[in-house]
């Protein structure tokens, strides 16, 4: 994805994007919180949740309400009557998916960062905390040579073809010519580059996981 530059290469892509997210405290589990949002994601009363984990309704409103703490036994109750297992007791609600997180970026509007090989426009710049790095690139390198070694960096990607036609190099493959259309998927620490083999520069969606 780049000739190595120090300040454009993939690796100060992945810097620039993460860290323009902010750090989100995390706030300690409740575990009578917890309880009370998987009973009710099962759509159960109080006594219902009891009469399914063989709790008496008093011992489970309690623990609810953190007026008890919970022995082993009653844990493995609750979870077995939750259909769960007992460390998902302890573990976070995933973040509700209709939270209202979108980024638009209009065509030409994505962050610039040029180079030799590569004219990259980030995408989807105004979102933090983003768990992938979206990227429209026009592809200026026409030969291996062009690229100083294998470009590796964390996490894996995602490429689709846009325009035109490539070649993607890859440390433990022959080499794969792409048209408009195809695409590969593949970890990103094995060393790659991509050339553009059609007359004019081939344009490529990359997206590179951040997490």
């Amino acid at each position: 994805m780049s000739d190595g530059t120090p300040d454009t290469d993939p690796k100060a892509l992945i810097r620039i994007a993460r860290e323009s997210g902010t750090v989100v405290a995390t706030e300690p589990l409740d575990l009578g919180e917890r309880v009370r949002e998987l009973r009710k994601a099962q759509g159960w009363t109080l006594e219902q949740a009891a009469n399914h984990a063989g709790l008496a309704r008093s011992t489970l409103s309690k623990i609810e309400n953190g007026q008890m703490s919970p022995t082993y036994e009653a844990l493995k109750k609750l979870a077995e009557g939750l259909k769960i297992s007992v460390p998902q007791l302890f573990t976070p609600p995933a973040r509700a998916g209709a939270n209202g997180r979108m980024g638009v970026t209009r065509v030409g509007e994505g962050a610039a960062h040029a180079t030799a090989t590569y004219e990259h426009e980030l995408l989807a710049g105004g979102l933090t905390q983003k768990k992938m790095l979206p990227y429209r690139a026009h592809i200026r390198a026409r030969s291996m040579e062009e690229f100083d070694g294998w470009v590796r960096h964390d996490g894996e990607e995602f490429l689709l073809v846009l325009t035109g036609i490539i070649r993607l190099y890859t440390e433990f493959y022959a080499p794969l010519e792409m048209r408009r259309g195809d695409s590969a998927y593949y970890d990103a620490t094995m060393g790659h580059n991509v050339i553009s083999i059609s007359p004019e520069d081939a344009t490529i969606l990359w997206v590179t996981s951040l997490a």
